[in-house]
């Protein structure tokens, strides 16, 4: 059963779909006790940092995320999901984080350039390939340097190298995604990644 924390925020039908194309059983709640006792857990989010930050405290979620997390269950940030498992962001201001991957949310700069000197537009829109840093089961089958679609002004900068999981190329590399013992994020949107995003929320929901 792959349970989506329902906060309100976020492209939850989208991702929800996703998982049943997979043949993934999926419940969708705001419930603290069932997101507290489930078997793998999703957050979704997209928008402003803070904004979501501030729905999981009003909902009062957070403890429950942070009891899940503990029971060793796998657990799988998307988008802004992935960013609020960092500390921080300084997204239109200061805000907190989950501090479920030790490291920061920051934006891009503003005068991003290719190789070629072009200018990059932010926010980064589009697909792009990821190259993975090491071997995870999150992406089991898909090819060496899968394409994935992003839509994002910020990025996760993880305090300790080895929790990137995998890293794309725009004006810089950034973390792409991220992984810390049975927590999971990544910055592009799987249930808008075709093929490839399917793939890897089908080996999620086999973790």
């Amino acid at each position: 059963m792959i349970t989506i924390i329902d906060y309100g925020i976020g492209n939850l039908r989208s991702i929800e779909k996703a998982f049943e194309r997979v043949g993934a059983d999926v419940l969708r709640t705001d419930d603290t006790e069932r997101i507290a006792e489930a078997e793998r857990l999703v957050l979704p989010g997209v928008g402003a940092f803070g904004a979501c930050a501030d729905e999981i405290r009003r909902r009062d979620l957070e403890s429950a995320i942070h009891h899940a997390v503990g029971r060793g269950i796998p657990f799988l940030g998307v988008c802004v999901g992935m960013q609020l498992l960092f500390d921080g962001s300084d997204e239109m201001g200061e805000h907190q984080g989950l501090g479920l991957i030790p490291g920061r949310v920051t934006r891009f700069a503003h005068n991003l350039a290719d190789g070629d000197g072009r200018a990059l537009k932010v926010p980064h829109m589009g697909w792009n390939t990821t190259t993975t840093t090491r071997e995870t089961p999150l992406l089991a089958d898909l090819p060496t340097a899968p394409y994935f679609y992003f839509v994002h002004s910020y990025h996760g900068i993880p305090e300790h190298p080895e929790h990137t999981l995998a890293t794309c190329g725009y004006g810089v590399d950034f973390t792409a995604m991220v992984h810390r013992d049975n927590v999971y994020g990544v910055q592009f949107h799987p249930e808008k990644s075709q093929d490839n995003g399917l793939a890897l929320l089908a080996n999620f929901s086999r973790l």
